[in-house]
């Protein structure tokens, strides 16, 4: 039995003693049971709503859904593509039970396993509370691959999955409890990229609507067109909107720093900007705010200085780039429009960004700090960055510059460190500045280099809960290393987990 105990928002891992791995035709169970202090309703409808599912896929086992069906319906069936090797492996579930306000059962119908139910209930506990209860019973392919280590392996990481589904829930309903109950539309730039994506998913999901912007045709009701490069966009569509959050732009990180490729990275975020300011500028109803993405590197390195947003900016080209992007809202400022910079920090996700590209060296013990490591690292948890995103939508006293960082920046040496613990690998390969100079050109220094030890006192005013302040809860959650905490917003969520 293991027992999953949670106080303030602050989960402890009790283990007791170990279950036994399945065999490889035995049929295997693992069960997670939680109270949260939301109702099964409250529960049932988040689970059937768009972006639900996305919001459950642990981020260190991603999972693509190529046919999602029509919600929570009996019968109907989802598909969907596993992490699996270079093309993926496809599983298809069906829903074959579902009682409107208490839960659902899905079965494979193809997949990986020998078989598979996964049953999911929402039981009333209490006058305003309930227990979510899942169990997934199993059974492993008959391969002369897979044996009881395998098995053993498979369990552990069923247990890891439905601990992290039950604190992410927890977490999303916590928000969205503590930002706004009125549903808004919303539309997203940048839906396709790392936060947008996750963005898009726990709107959706916590009841709000959302447009996303898209280069190509828009092919559903959901999307409009627009495209930066010839100044199209389909402005109709944005009409009576409530707010536009802009992500898109160029990736600075993807390869070295040609003239071209700066020129393209300045471009693809005045030009996107400026045609969403004067778009929204010029609408008969506009937006109340216009969020648009900033970055840390507006203050250009600046060593062990703390910078709040009142810091000047930098003297380098990714400080040039992020003044030009924040001007460049300038159209929907003098319409009258809330303009919030959120400048972001290095964003924590294993599915993309710094600390995906950081894993695999650091997964086979290679990993080491960057230069002399002493540079600051201003970073913020993807979880508490969506957050963020939907609380400049709603807070009227968010204007301007916000740091969208955690409140304990840390340096590189501090970083590799505790990155290190939590995967429980050594570090202890340094790369010298001299040589990812080399490697990586000017994009090395401002990237890798570069010292920037920005604090969210905006958000700190605003008396903004972050659920992962410290490295260590966001690491270890983010790669499902330990039970995924949820925010000190409500009360706080208990579970029981077993397996056999």
């Amino acid at each position: 039995m293991w027992r999953l105990a949670a106080a303030s928002g602050s989960p402890q891992l009790e283990m007791g003693r170990m279950m036994t791995s399945p065999g490889r035709h035995e049929q295997a169970q693992v069960h997670l049971t939680t109270h949260i202090p939301f109702s099964a309703d409250a529960v049932w409808s988040w689970h059937q709503r768009p972006g639900a599912f996305e919001r459950l896929s642990p981020p260190w086992r991603p999972v693509e859904v190529l046919d999602a069906g029509h919600g929570l319906t009996l019968g109907e069936s989802k598909t969907l593509r596993l992490a699996a090797g270079p093309l993926g492996l496809r599983w298809q579930v069906r829903h074959t039970a579902v009682e409107p306000g208490h839960g659902f059962v899905d079965e494979q119908t193809q997949g990986p396993f020998a078989s598979w139910r996964h049953e999911h209930w929402f039981e009333p506990d209490g006058e305003r509370g309930c227990r979510l209860v899942d169990t997934i019973t199993y059974r492993l392919p008959a391969s002369a691959l897979v044996g009881p280590l395998a098995g053993g392996r498979v369990r552990d990481e069923l247990r890891r999955v439905l601990r992290f589904r039950h604190a992410r829930l927890h977490h999303d309903l916590s928000r969205h409890a503590a930002t706004t109950a009125t549903p808004l539309r919303v539309a997203i730039s940048g839906a396709s990229g790392l936060v947008g994506r996750q963005l898009a998913a726990f709107l959706t999901a916590g009841g709000h609507s959302v447009v996303r912007l898209t280069r190509g045709p828009a092919a559903r009701p959901e999307e409009a067109h627009w495209d930066p490069a010839t100044g199209a966009i389909d402005a109709v569509r944005l009409e009576g909107l409530d707010a536009v959050v802009h992500l898109a732009g160029e990736s600075i990180a993807d390869g070295r720093w040609t003239r071209a490729r700066k020129q393209a990275i300045l471009d693809s975020r005045v030009d996107g900007t400026s045609l969403l300011a004067t778009t929204v500028a010029g609408l008969k109803r506009p937006p109340a705010v216009f969020v648009c993405a900033s970055a840390v590197g507006f203050y250009g390195e600046r060593g062990a200085d703390v910078l709040t947003e009142g810091a000047g900016p930098g003297a380098d080209y990714l400080s040039d780039v992020c003044q030009a992007w924040e001007a460049a809202a300038e159209p929907a400022r003098q319409a009258g429009i809330r303009v919030v910079h959120p400048r972001l920090g290095v964003v924590l996700a294993a599915g993309g960004g710094l600390l995906a590209r950081t894993l695999p060296l650091f997964n086979v013990g290679l990993g080491g700090r960057l230069g002399s490591g002493e540079q600051y690292m201003s970073w913020i948890a993807l979880d508490d960055l969506l957050a963020i995103l939907l609380r400049a939508c709603v807070d009227d006293t968010l204007v301007g510059p916000l740091n969208a960082v955690s409140p304990e920046p840390v340096t590189n040496r501090e970083f590799t460190a505790t990155l290190g613990r939590a995967l429980r690998r050594p570090t202890l390969l340094p790369a010298p500045a001299t040589a990812l100079r080399l490697a990586f050109g000017e994009l090395a220094d401002a990237l890798m280099l570069a010292s920037q030890r920005a604090t969210p006192a905006q958000l700190e005013r605003a008396r903004f809960t972050f659920a992962f302040g410290s490295l260590a809860d966001a690491l270890t959650a983010e790669l499902g290393r330990e039970p995924m905490r949820a925010p000190s917003l409500s009360t706080a969520a208990h579970s029981t987990l077993s397996g056999a």
